[in-house]
């Protein structure tokens, strides 16, 4: 133990530098340098950014937390070996000291506790305590949203966001390219924009640490179904889209389309609402071409049939239900 005491300080020491002498520089990690450029682009100034990478470095030291199971040992004392998980107060119980809170501690403050209680209770002579984390539960990755396998992953260290999507079973084909991750110490989440092929830009796989919560929301979708040439849901995750944009993405109107009595159903406030537009007009452009919004159903009946009064929004709604999805770059 002294001569542990005596290693401690002389590497102490050498860590702190003399009078006069400059510490050197530390190399940023690269996962910060990704988040700095995702920062940079949502328009965040230096002065934000400094102060991010304070707490990111802060938020890299792992502290212990309920849930955690841990593996206590002692060295040369195998009778005081123990497999013990953190309760939801925190605690643990050991043999000989009884309830030790080791939650919000780092691994080595709960090692010199547990050492401390130990020499103090005159158990052990100069003990050295070893913990090790088989499972840490209160440090997994959470990822919500348009995942394959939503969930909480434990036992994440040294991962980016590319391998915690993975092993997610990666994105469902709703899945919008920005991702918000919620980081502790971060009053707002980091937000990084995604591209469709991940391999085009690795300097968005940023850096993803224990305790971190990944959000994947679903990308807005518009639906032009009816009798157009290929009913379709369509992703607009990095733009909008107009009425005559829509059309022509899914492959225009057919001949027997009737477009005079086309329809926009949207959700609104109050339920539903259905707004009857002139195609042909817009087509001829005597009628200006109108945005579209996320969750729009554009909806263009056949000639000749005759459409119930209160039928228009469970027919679109059935349609788009089965309408293909795919993405579009506006």
């Amino acid at each position: 133990m002294c001569t542990f005491l005596m290693a401690s300080a002389a590497a102490q020491q050498s860590s702190n530098p003399s009078p006069g002498q400059s510490a050197p520089p530390t190399d940023l990690p690269a996962a910060q340098t990704a988040t700095q450029a995702a920062q940079s682009a949502s328009g965040s100034n230096p002065q934000q950014n400094d102060e991010s990478k304070d707490i990111s470095d802060q938020s890299t030291i792992v502290k212990l937390g309920r849930g955690d199971l841990l593996e206590v040992n002692v060295y040369n004392v195998p009778e005081l070996t123990s497999k013990v998980r953190i309760s939801n107060s925190g605690d643990v119980y050991l043999p000989l000291i009884d309830y030790v809170h080791l939650e919000g501690l780092s691994q080595e403050e709960a090692q010199s506790l547990i050492e401390k209680r130990l020499a103090d209770g005159g158990f052990v002579r100069n003990p050295h305590v070893t913990i090790f984390v088989d499972e840490a539960s209160s440090q997994g990755v959470t990822i919500l949203g348009d995942v394959a396998k939503p969930g909480i992953y434990p036992d994440v260290a040294d991962h980016r966001l590319y391998e915690m999507i993975s092993q997610a079973g990666g994105f469902t084909q709703y899945a919008s390219r920005k991702i918000a991750i919620l980081r502790k110490g971060h009053s707002e989440p980091i937000r990084v924009e995604l591209s469709r092929n991940l391999a085009d830009d690795v300097s968005a796989n940023v850096e993803i640490l224990p305790g971190d919560t990944i959000t994947v929301p679903r990308a807005p979708i518009i639906y032009v179904v009816g009798d157009v040439g290929r009913p379709s849901g369509l992703l607009i995750d990095n733009g909008s889209l107009t009425v005559l944009q829509a059309l022509a993405l899914a492959g225009g109107t057919n001949r027997t389309a009737k477009l005079g009595d086309s329809r926009i159903i949207r959700r609104g406030p109050n339920g539903m609402t259905e707004t009857k537009i002139e195609i042909k007009k817009m087509l001829e452009a005597k009628t200006p071409d109108m945005p579209l919004q996320a969750d729009d159903i554009l909806f263009v009946p056949i000639s000749g049939a005759r459409l119930l009064v209160g039928k228009t929004l469970e027919i679109a709604t059935a349609a788009a239900t089965a309408a293909t999805v795919y993405s579009v770059h506006p």
